[in-house]
């Protein structure tokens, strides 16, 4: 039996015990909604444009994040990894500021942004951020020393160094790095459009609260469960493997 059989299986199963539950358990729709009930409201959502707004809105500021997050968590990583006084100081702080969850930073951007979009980005971006300079500064510190002493005898230096020897020989790790950091941002950019408004997946979840929808809030759910999971194991996976076969840290 494939993998792919096992999961549509294990997932046919759970459906089937989530419509028999939910039919048999007596409560109201509003506490527990049935499988169809939801799916009705995924689909018409998704018809009428209430969810895909919705995802659009989400997937914009994640990618704009996301994409500030890789380029400050590469510069930063370099700079602790090259002088030992950056990696004494920032090196430190940042150590720190990666234990703290990215949602205890939307006080302080409400602050600086007000209740808007960039308060949400900040939030994203900062989830993100800590954890890609660890895991690139951690790249850069494991490329053998061999590859950089042949480098220099002929001549590589400056930023034909980083380009044809650092970068390349770090890529197994920064992309670890790229899919830790996606999970991260993207729980961040959940809590933030929870709290925060803008529209987006998780505005629709505090609207589905609120007005009682269970039924809206388990379709959203569905949605950011399926995201992700399209995110990781299409993206980062296809792309951790390619990486570790050309590499030769897995076989083909």
């Amino acid at each position: 039996m494939t993998t792919a059989l096992r999961r549509i299986i294990f997932i046919a199963a759970i459906a089937v015990i989530w419509e028999v539950t939910s039919r048999l358990s007596g409560l109201p729709a509003f506490m527990f909604p049935s499988l169809t009930q939801v799916l009705d409201t995924l689909v018409n959502g998704l018809i009428n444009g209430q969810i895909t707004t919705a995802i659009g809105k989400s997937l914009g500021r994640i990618l704009l994040g996301f994409s500030i997050a890789i380029v400050v968590g590469l510069v930063l990583g370099y700079f602790i990894w090259r002088y030992k006084m950056v990696e004494d100081t920032l090196g430190f702080v940042v150590t720190a500021l990666q234990s703290i969850p990215s949602i205890v930073w939307f006080p302080l951007a409400i602050i600086w942004f007000g209740l808007n979009d960039m308060a949400i980005l900040f939030i994203v971006t900062i989830g993100a951020t800590w954890t890609m300079t660890v895991n690139a500064t951690s790249g850069f510190k494991n490329v053998p020393p061999l590859y950089q002493r042949v480098a220099k005898v002929y001549g590589s230096g400056g930023f034909h160094f980083i380009r044809t020897v650092i970068l390349p020989a770090s890529v197994p790790q920064l992309i670890s790095g790229l899919r830790i950091a996606w999970a991260f941002s993207w729980r961040a950019l959940m809590a933030g459009e929870l709290l925060g408004g803008g529209g987006g997946l998780g505005q629709l979840l505090e609207m589905g609260r609120s007005l009682g929808q269970m039924d809206l809030v388990i379709s959203v759910m569905i949605i950011i469960a399926i995201i992700g999971t399209i995110v990781d194991n299409v993206v980062f996976s296809r792309l951790e493997r390619s990486v570790e076969v050309k590499w030769g840290l897995r076989a083909r």
